[in-house]
């Protein structure tokens, strides 16, 4: 009687543990937490995102409307940080970090935003939609990325190449579209700066 009452007992704690560790158990995000990096001149480049699937989805053009600016990823916004002071769009940019927007487009190149305060978009939204204006007010850099259409990137992604281990590309995909920018990570500059100091 003594030992069923221990199996009992010990089947009984097996149980409650199996349980809690399935209840601790989540299911895999849908759109997992990426990083990438690329040490590119002096400088470090890192963007962390969200990489969501086209899941036969028709992202562009539906889901993300052309002519509305997106927070290029999913869940939390899309973040780029420079290490040292760099150069996108004719801008110079502090080190720091910045939120990427994109403006989709139909045709032609879209518009990509560095975000001076690293917001999200959602804290853009005025009446149920992104307020443009105040988008752009805060805009530590607004141009235009060269854009390719065509092949298909089912997860959403972003490549950095050192290219000249100068100027660094950033490059996002997904579904139809590759959208790629230069930064100049200014190593003339700082080398002439290095040099004066000595």
């Amino acid at each position: 009687m003594k030992n069923a009452k221990l199996f009992f007992l010990a089947f009984a704690l097996l149980l409650t543990s199996s349980f809690a560790a399935f209840a601790q158990l989540q299911q895999p995000a849908l759109s997992p937490a990426a990083h990438v990096s690329q040490n590119v001149g002096f400088t470090k480049i890192s963007i962390d995102y969200s990489s969501p699937a086209v899941k036969g989805r028709k992202i562009f053009g539906e889901i993300e409307k052309y002519d509305v600016t997106w927070r290029a990823g999913a869940n939390a916004q899309t973040v780029i940080e420079f290490s040292t002071a760099v150069s996108v769009g004719g801008k110079n940019l502090r080190a720091g970090k910045y939120s990427i927007f994109m403006t989709p487009t139909a045709s032609g190149d879209w518009t990509v935003h560095l975000n001076s305060k690293a917001a999200s978009v959602f804290s853009y939204m005025k009446d149920g939609k992104i307020d443009e204006e105040a988008v752009a007010k805060d805009d530590a850099a607004s141009f235009k990325a060269t854009t390719e259409r065509g092949g298909n990137t089912e997860r959403l992604q972003y490549h950095i190449s050192a290219n000249d281990n100068k100027t660094a590309i950033i490059t996002m995909a997904w579904e139809g579209v590759k959208v790629s920018f230069p930064v100049d990570t200014q190593v003339t500059q700082k080398m002439d700066q290095f040099k004066t100091q000595f």
